[in-house]
């Protein structure tokens, strides 16, 4: 028996005695220890003998595309979908489409240029079950996803439940959280004096001192503080241990809209996170843009030289809700907070037209900025 057979193996049997365990008050501990269990073998089945700080870099390498522009989305989805497609419609860029399936047997990138941004748009080959096992090198294709700001599920409208999950638990199973936030907890590893437990919040969803206790033993902590902030699972406090998870937003691409009823396509409308299209047809790529730039959190933000007009062709694109005058400085050039006196600011965060402005005042989207050197 190979050692990714005999890890699997120890999976299935520690999962089937989980199946067995009634939940409940009593049996917290045991769930807990299982499912750390569980979690350290299936990141060593990810990351290579050794567990995450031995394999993850290796384990973890995509596909070799420089990143560029100012964002970068990645085309997740089973074989025969219509990612290539979509990767036309929506950049230009030629990726080859057909009936059969692999037909993308590499990372594709493509610029798609919307509201003044430019955003990668990478085609990525057809994931299938097993993928994070690396299956139809599906490690490249996931590792090229953690990389992503946005993961872009593509979806046959015929068949797009079963789909779903099996991409949902592929990714999950690499360490990737979509549409998650981490959580708000914090780990201070010491050199002594055992393990210190406060909680902020009322814990309701399982989370107790001899749960963590029990788990940080699993991973052979003994001695740090914990302070959970908000109510977690223990599923969530595994992650913020493991130390090696992406939080990434997903948007879910219904595809192929055309080839079903309108009966249907009101039934797949109760999801959330969607957006119906039809990339051979170019129907509702507007929408499906508009939805792209509210996930990653893109804001325009307008230079203006002085004594001269605003730039209103090439904005600084910044993702961070709120984004400060020193973030969108530091954008622009790592020096010039060095220099920096006041900014004068022209649009929705100024009271008045124009304001002046220190490096902690919070911008909004298609704001003005000039920056008045020292000197």
């Amino acid at each position: 028996m190979s050692d990714v057979e005999a890890i699997n193996s120890k999976i299935a049997e520690l999962e089937a005695e989980m199946a067995r365990t009634q939940k409940n008050k009593a049996t917290n501990y045991h769930l807990g220890t299982l499912k750390a269990k569980i979690a350290k073998l299936k990141s060593e089945l990810v990351n290579g003998p050794g567990g995450k700080s031995a394999g993850t870099k290796n384990a973890e390498r995509g596909f070799d595309v420089s990143k560029s522009g100012d964002t970068r989305i990645g085309l997740v989805g089973f074989p025969s979908v219509g990612k290539s497609t979509l990767l036309t419609s929506l950049t230009g860029t030629r990726s080859e489409a057909a009936a059969y399936e692999f037909t993308t047997l590499t990372c594709i990138p493509g610029t798609m240029k919307y509201k003044g941004a430019r955003i990668q748009v990478l085609d990525l080959p057809g994931i299938i079950e097993g993928a994070a096992e690396n299956k139809g090198r599906g490690r490249q294709v996931i590792g090229t996803a953690r990389t992503c700001n946005l993961i872009l599920v593509v979806l046959d409208s015929g068949k797009p439940v079963t789909h779903k999950k099996i991409i949902e638990a592929e990714l999950f199973s690499f360490g990737i959280r979509i549409n998650q936030e981490p959580p708000n907890v914090k780990i201070v590893k010491k050199e002594a004096g055992g393990i210190g437990y406060q909680e902020q919040v009322i814990q309701t969803k399982g989370m107790n001192v001899e749960v963590a206790r029990l788990v940080c033993k699993e991973y052979r902590i003994s001695c740090a503080e914990i302070i959970l902030r908000e109510d977690i699972t223990v599923d969530q406090f595994i992650d913020v241990i493991e130390g090696n998870r992406a939080y990434i937003p997903c948007l879910y691409c219904f595809n192929k809209i055309d080839a079903i009823t309108i009966e249907e396509l009101d039934i797949l409308d109760q999801l959330p996170n969607y957006v119906p299209i039809s990339s051979q047809h170019s129907w509702n790529l507007d929408e499906l843009m508009e939805e792209i730039w509210n996930r990653c959190n893109m804001l325009r933000i307008y230079t203006k030289p002085q004594g001269q007009m605003p730039d209103y062709d090439d904005p600084v694109i910044l993702h961070a809700e709120g984004p400060s005058i020193e973030e969108f400085c530091n954008r622009l050039h790592k020096g010039i907070m060095a220099q920096f006196n006041f900014a004068w600011v022209w649009g929705k965060s100024a009271k008045h037209q124009p304001q002046r402005c220190g490096k902690d005042h919070i911008l909004c989207d298609e704001d003005i900025v000039q920056i008045v050197k020292k000197g």
